[in-house]
């Protein structure tokens, strides 16, 4: 068992995962505050430390190259000076942003929390939300098209953010299945249907439910299998990977079901956690590993990032070594 995981962390360094969706930045402002302002009834944060990270699909890309992979991000951003920040953020990183189109028509997400005192007091988001234009779609498919000649595994992550939509979502998925690249699906509400004949499907239990409009009782194993079955029968996945929070994960193929349980942890914060798990799912898929394994690293990995404060990607010497005493 041992030397399996071994043979299966080493099988992921250079892994090329080619990531397309809503790539953003996460700016924080952190401070004190010790009064209320006396121009309205809010109060005033006297900041002292200023960050900034790649969030959304970059969130995705820095936990692949975590676990050794090569990722590219495909997306659509804008030419302000956000962009350049963005770009900044990337090369810093690691990473490439050869397959990111800048777009005057376009704004770059940006979400920029204010930290007081330990709380978040207010969030700004600067972004354009509706779907790409017709000339923008096409520009995001080139370069999906030329990546994609290269790429192991597709990651599609949509936020609701209009670089995935409709139109494209099909066309791209068809790409992916022409060219024997299997597709891992991180879904929004908006475009659910969209992801028809994707190779795995990932929504948490807040998405599956509006999704597929039913009720799921996520601690009763019969409720998961009815709506995985549904949702299989509607979108023609091969496999269903549904992440419960507090109830672990559940995964779902033509041939068999898993439950695994959440692990018990000092949690500290949920934030990127499924970012966390659909990287390590699609490495995984890419790998040819089995589903109830799949499920079990992913799971895992989800939760040893959740014991640290913001998002961050996992640390694959831990995770391996977490695996290997749990006997995954």
């Amino acid at each position: 068992m041992s030397q399996q995981l071994d043979a299966l962390f080493s099988g992921f360094q250079g892994l090329k995962v080619l990531i397309v969706g809503d790539v953003m930045i996460d700016k924080y402002i952190f401070g004190r505050v010790n009064r209320m302002s006396p121009e309205a009834p809010v109060p005033v944060v006297d900041a002292d430390k200023f960050d900034a990270r790649l969030g959304g699909a970059g969130n995705v890309a820095l936990n692949v190259y975590a676990m050794g992979g090569i990722p590219i991000l495909c997306s659509v951003i804008g030419t302000d000076a956000e962009a350049d920040d963005l770009r900044e953020l990337i090369k810093k990183s690691g990473l490439t942003d050869r397959a990111i189109v800048y777009s005057q028509k376009r704004k770059t997400t940006t979400k920029t929390r204010i930290i007081g005192n330990n709380k978040q007091i207010a969030r700004i988001d600067h972004e354009i939300t509706s779907g790409l234009d017709t000339l923008d779609t096409y520009y995001l498919e080139e370069h999906y098209n030329r990546e994609l000649e290269q790429a192991d595994v597709v990651i599609m992550e949509d936020y609701n953010k209009g670089v995935l939509h409709g139109i494209n979502i099909p066309r791209l998925i068809a790409k992916a299945k022409k060219a024997g690249v299997p597709v891992v699906v991180d879904p929004k509400k908006q475009n659910f249907d969209a992801f028809k004949g994707c190779t795995l499907f990932k929504p948490n239990l807040k998405e599956i439910k509006e999704g597929m409009g039913i009720d799921i009782n996520p601690a009763n194993e019969d409720s998961l299998v009815t709506a995985v079955t549904k949702l299989e029968d509607r979108l023609q996945n091969d496999i269903s990977l549904l992440t419960l929070g507090e109830n672990g994960v559940f995964i779902h193929s033509r041939s068999e079901s898993h439950r695994m349980p959440a692990h018990l942890r000092n949690i500290a914060d949920v934030s990127g956690a499924g970012d966390t798990v659909i990287s390590v799912a699609a490495m995984c898929l890419a790998m040819k590993t089995s589903p109830k394994r799949l499920a079990e690293l992913s799971n895992l990995a989800g939760s040893l990032v959740c014991e640290h404060t913001g998002v961050v990607p996992i640390n694959p010497n831990h995770l391996l070594q977490e695996a290997k005493a749990l006997g995954i």
